[in-house]
């Protein structure tokens, strides 16, 4: 079968930068799909996409579709025809459905079928159709319609090449009929390009000062980018997602350094960055300290005779939005942080659980209960709470609201406090995200859980806990936030304890009964799916939880030991163990002696196993108490064999009372070593 490269770029008004690479990707998508259904054969599709046009490049497309056979069933046979074998009304409606007489049907088989044969289409027929379904199933919220036409698209369509070899495909698209003629740059060629072939797309373009190849065109940037902050012995900050904006904005990329005024440097650097980067496209760089430099790099859609015209423009524009910031950052400094918690009396956090100064008091006291017990210090814990959501009504924060924190930072160190004060103004809402950085100093440690805590306590304490993929106040991503914290800085913290501090906090905001428990149950069940997500069995987490520890450092702890002794050759045969003990013990009836008698042994087993038994204790007891867990598991992996041979020569439940509760003492003893680090028999569930 013939196969020949197909080409289809669709022009219009400029794209959404945004959204650029998103639909980029599902129109080549689109297309592979109505491919594939359509039974178009090909070797690769690439997708080319450029602020004004999407195209997708087919090589090697099947120029035929191939012959199909289609098989229709019918209503069984037995329902089919009568005693008499006269058709039935089932048999007459199946053959109209099928455009035959009856007799053209096979009755062969368990029910009527017909084989229709479909003649495939040529390419050019089906294409078309393929390439608006593609269009029509793009990712657009919102869809535009312009001048008097009904089409609908995400901006007004311009023009529309379709070529199969050197043919032009016959139709119209989004009002646009098929050619081969596409634009040029729209400064450096005005005109018409004419696409001699598909394979040519790239290169014709390219002569008219369009890159079309998005991939192409995001390396060059980076490329030059990176050149560029070299010469200016810096580093460019070059985020994923900006790098992506701005490659989607030109044709023609041209990468060029600019300058501000030095004086703006005195403004906090995360607020002259965040303008830049996120008004104005920019690429700001950093020194070997890591330090803003008074530079940045633009990147123009056009190659200019003169360049400096475009680099003094540039200037121009950016100097009004850090001239806001520097105004904004010294209108601040006039006064005290703490002062702006006035304002927040007025702000409302949740309409039952009061204002965002209710809640900057509850985390302050909290924060100084946590830092007792995590070995921070409990008045700058307390100082930092209080001051925690005062920048929250500060002009800068006002004007860049991803600054809270970081704002609250420097006016904080304006102010005098010590540094991990006001470090933990900051760090309070780290992590930011999943895998993001944790607080640096143990302040901060203690503010960031407090603030969370809080959270939890007072969103589940009037009864609003997620369900389902809906959390409004990502009570998830806050109780894996603390988790986080106390196991990955190895904090030692009773989680109940501090959920019960924060409870009383509330009053009588908050349904108190039960509260303290079901937060902090929740946080820890944030922990199975971190464990699952590391590799960590289910059951690894299980076993350690049957035992409810309060501090999830020391449950980190077990998990990780659990999870290592599953490895060993001895852990399913003394998990079988323990759940056989487990059970035994549970259908004891009476109480348990405390010590176990030799004088009831009647066999070498139990007097080898008791043996064992007192070895471990003075060895693993200690270990478990330094939380030596995983040496713990691994000394008592050694009672495998001293075990087994127990259980083969001793009948436990023995009819004599007296030896009947010796053997059971002596399981209890089993089964209370093991359960100084988990309970293992879950893992042989």
């Amino acid at each position: 079968m013939s196969a020949q490269d197909f080409l289809v770029e669709l022009g219009s008004e400029e794209l959404p930068p945004k959204a650029l690479k998103n639909l980029a990707a599902a129109f080549l998508a689109g297309v592979e799909k109505g491919l594939a259904n359509a039974g178009l054969e090909y070797r690769v599709a690439r997708v080319y996409a450029a602020p004004r046009r999407l195209a997708v490049q087919v090589e090697q497309l099947a120029t035929q579709q191939p012959d199909r056979t289609v098989n229709l069933d019918g209503p069984p046979v037995v329902a089919a025809f009568d005693a008499e074998g006269q058709p039935t009304q089932a048999a007459l409606g199946f053959a109209r459905k099928c455009g035959v007489e009856l007799h053209e049907i096979d009755s062969s088989g368990a029910k009527l079928r017909y084989s229709r044969q479909i003649p495939g289409q040529p390419a050019t027929a089906l294409l078309p159709a393929i390439v608006q379904a593609a269009l029509d199933e793009l990712p657009i919220p919102k869809r535009m319609r312009w001048g008097a036409r009904k089409e609908e698209f995400v901006r007004p369509s311009q023009w529309l090449v379709m070529l199969l070899g050197t043919q032009v495909i016959d139709c119209e698209i989004l009002a646009q009929k098929a050619g081969r003629e596409s634009m040029g740059h729209r400064f450096h060629h005005p005109d018409a390009v004419r696409i001699s072939q598909p394979s040519s797309y790239l290169e014709d373009l390219r002569s008219a000062y369009v890159l079309a190849d998005f991939a192409e065109r995001r390396e060059l940037i980076a490329g030059r980018v990176a050149d560029l902050a070299a010469q200016q012995q810096g580093s460019a900050i070059v985020p994923e997602d900006l790098l992506d904006e701005v490659t989607a904005l030109v044709e023609w990329p041209v990468p060029l350094v600019c300058s501000f005024e030095e004086r703006f440097l005195a403004v906090p650097q995360e607020a002259l960055i965040s303008t830049m980067q996120d008004n104005q496209k920019y690429f700001c760089l950093l020194d070997a300290n890591g330090k803003l430099l008074p530079r940045f790099i633009t990147v123009a859609n056009i190659e200019s005779k003169d360049p400096a015209q475009i680099v003094a423009g540039n200037e121009k524009v950016v100097r009004p939005r850090l001239t806001d910031a520097e105004f904004f950052f010294n209108q601040d400094k006039r006064q005290p942080l703490e002062s702006f918690n006035q304002r927040l009396a007025n702000v409302v956090f949740q309409a039952q659980l009061g204002s965002v100064l209710d809640k900057a008091e509850r985390v302050s006291r909290l924060a100084g209960f946590i830092a007792e017990r995590i070995g921070a210090n409990p008045e700058h814990a307390i100082r930092a709470g209080i001051l925690s959501k005062a920048d929250l009504a500060s002009e800068m924060v006002g004007e860049f609201p991803e600054l809270q924190g970081i704002a609250g930072y420097h006016y904080a160190l304006n102010d005098g406090e010590p540094e991990d004060v006001a470090r933990a103004l900051d760090e309070q809402y780290m992590p930011r995200g999943a895998g993001a950085e944790l607080p640096s100093t143990l302040t901060g440690a203690a503010v960031a859980m407090a603030d969370k805590l809080d959270t939890l306590v007072g969103i589940f304490g009037i009864g609003m806990p997620p369900t389902g993929s809906k959390d409004p106040y990502a009570l998830r991503r806050a109780a894996l936030g603390i988790v986080r914290i106390l196991i990955e800085k190895q904090l030692d913290l009773n989680l109940e304890e501090a959920s019960h501090f924060a409870v009383a906090q509330y009053g009588s905001k908050v349904k108190a009964a039960g509260l303290a428990e079901q937060v902090s149950e929740f946080v820890f069940d944030r922990l199975r799916a971190r464990y699952e997500d590391e590799g960590i069995d289910v059951s690894s987490y299980l076993a350690v939880r049957t035992l409810q520890p309060a501090s999830a450092y020391d449950l980190d702890l077990r998990v990780q030991a659990v999870q290592a002794f599953r490895r060993l050759p001895e852990a399913e045969a003394l998990a079988a163990v323990n759940k056989r003990v487990s059970n035994l013990l549970g259908k004891y009836e009476g109480k348990l002696p405390t010590a176990i008698e030799a004088r009831y042994f009647d066999n070498a087993s139990e007097f080898s196993l008791y043996s064992a038994l007192q070895q471990a204790q003075h060895a693993v007891r200690p270990l478990a108490a330094e939380r030596r867990y995983r040496e713990a598991l691994e000394r008592l992996a050694s009672l495998r064999d001293p075990v087994d041979a127990y259980f083969e020569a001793v009948l436990v439940n023995a009819e004599d009372p007296a030896i009947r509760a010796n053997r059971h003492a002596m399981l209890a003893q089993l089964r209370g070593l093991f359960l100084c680090v988990a309970d293992i028999s879950v893992l042989g569930q």
